[in-house]
């Protein structure tokens, strides 16, 4: 994509998303932009120092509180604007939950306890606060970039695997994908039978990876004749997981070298097989467990990549199911998966350099507020990477000619036409370039704005309103001086 291409793409992008501010519009506008060039957030009022920002400080936290932001609308912009190496692949997401730890606002409401691998609570990984559900989309590019779509705040109450069907289903409504079903790639800590059950009829496929430890069984026709007495067998011969003598041949097999992994080998043959459910719908009614079948996909590589072969390589087990007479491509699913770590380093760039779970807001409205203003920045960076040339010293790697930049932080330098650092999220600084603002100027003192305003009233085109509010004045004016005597 051309520059100029790339920044009149930004320009439309950043007017459509003034479009998906309601109440407070300026000010969230503003303090996107504020995001976008700050160095670093220590706190949301030290936002109100940069120059995007033009209006006091205090309008920073009256647009948390009071702000409206139309979800649905910004999902919709951000699906409109996928990768940009995506568009002749098949489309793969990503989805996963992010926390917001909150562990001392003891007051603030709809907490939860989750897991969190590198904070503690009582010796256990454990942290009080808000999760997130994030779906973005993936791509093959050597690059960390991915494109959330959908975001979402799960409550306590709510089970993830459900939320995350609701999300994907949402998704699927707001941009189909035309002859084709997209990948949905979800980790271990996703219940696939729950999941599978959430999006049966969508045209889409789910890859989900299982515990090396699961035991699934196949078809009971497959366990020789049935008995004479009895109820009719459910379950046929076991498959272990951890015991290979279990295992079925494969039926379909793929192998390649990977520069970072080796000998890649992928098997997918142990098809309609399906594990035993214990939480389900009907549990406690006596009733018939239900069988939810599946495609189980194994993947074995020759080594870890470099900065991880101290380490052996395990094995990693796949659940996948497509629609129906569907096949699975054995190649998509070995570098999807791999891509899905992608989306990990999305959360910490979000978190770490964007100061997404930085300010420590009380109520999650404003939690989801902000929340959606850091993801519309990331979103903004990533188009505007195209009009940024990246510089690197003679000594520093190059991973390409076409100078792509990646999303990390990284030591201030001067680089191409634009004034910023090295790497992409200093691309920000192109935003000054742009011709023209969506959002208004803040008012001086004064100034009112032109025409009738929601809320308030026409004094100067109806006298009888006027005269209403001051009879209002004079009566509260009466009710304090009779109170006071």
């Amino acid at each position: 994509m051309e520059p100029s291409d790339a920044l009149r793409t930004l320009r439309t992008f950043r007017y459509s998303l003034y479009e998906c501010l309601h109440r407070r519009a300026d000010a969230l506008f503003e303090l996107t932009d504020a995001i976008l060039t700050a160095d670093g957030v220590p706190s949301p009022v030290h936002l109100s120092l940069e120059a995007p920002h033009r209006r006091g400080w205090g309008s920073l936290y009256a647009a948390l509180d009071r702000g409206r932001i139309d979800a649905e609308a910004l999902r919709g912009l951000l699906a409109r604007h996928p990768l940009a190496g995506g568009g002749d692949q098949h489309p793969v997401y990503a989805v996963d939950v992010s926390v917001w730890p909150r562990c001392d606002a003891e007051a603030s409401p709809e907490r939860g306890f989750y897991y969190h691998p590198s904070r503690h609570s009582a010796g256990r990984p454990i942290v009080a606060g808000w999760a997130y559900q994030f779906i973005a989309q993936l791509d093959f590019v050597r690059e960390s970039w991915t494109a959330p779509v959908d975001v979402q705040r799960v409550r306590p109450a709510q089970d993830a695997n459900e939320v995350a069907a609701e999300q994907v289903k949402a998704f699927l409504r707001r941009s189909p994908e035309e002859g084709v079903a997209p990948l949905f790639v979800f980790d271990a800590g996703y219940d696939p039978v729950k999941v599978q059950q959430g999006l049966e009829g969508s045209a889409c496929q789910i890859l989900v990876r299982l515990r090396a430890g699961r035991r699934f069984y196949a078809d009971p026709s497959l366990a020789g004749p049935p008995a004479s007495t009895g109820r009719p067998r459910r379950h046929g011969p076991k498959m272990k997981c951890a015991d290979p003598s279990t295992w079925p041949e494969p039926s379909t097999e793929y192998t390649c070298e990977d520069a970072g992994y080796g000998a890649v080998r992928v098997r997918a043959s142990w098809a309609n097989l399906h594990p035993k459910v214990r939480a389900h719908e009907g549990r406690g009614s006596r009733g018939p467990l239900p069988i939810v079948r599946a495609t189980l996909v194994l993947v074995e590589v020759e080594r870890l990549p470099r900065g991880e072969r101290r380490r052996e390589p395990r094995v990693l087990w796949l659940w996948w199911r497509g629609p129906e007479g569907s096949a699975p491509d054995l190649q998509l699913i070995r570098r999807a998966y791999a891509r899905r770590f992608d989306l990990e380093r999305t959360f910490r760039f979000l978190k770490q350099t964007l100061g997404w779970s930085t300010p420590r807001v009380r109520h999650p409205e404003q939690a989801d507020r902000w929340t959606w203003l850091v993801v519309a920045a990331f979103a903004q960076l990533r188009l505007a990477r195209a009009g940024v040339a990246d510089r690197r010293l003679p000594w520093e790697r190059r991973y390409d000619d076409t100078g792509r930049l990646t999303p990390v932080s990284g030591p201030p330098r001067r680089f191409g036409a634009f004034s910023g650092t090295r790497h992409a999220r200093e691309a920000a600084e192109t935003l000054r370039t742009l011709p023209g603002t969506a959002q208004r100027a803040p008012l001086g003192p004064g100034e009112t704005l032109p025409g009738h305003q929601e809320g308030c009233l026409r004094t100067h085109e109806d006298g009888q309103r006027e005269s209403f509010a001051t009879g209002i004045k004079l009566i509260a004016k009466l009710l304090v001086v009779k109170t006071q005597a």
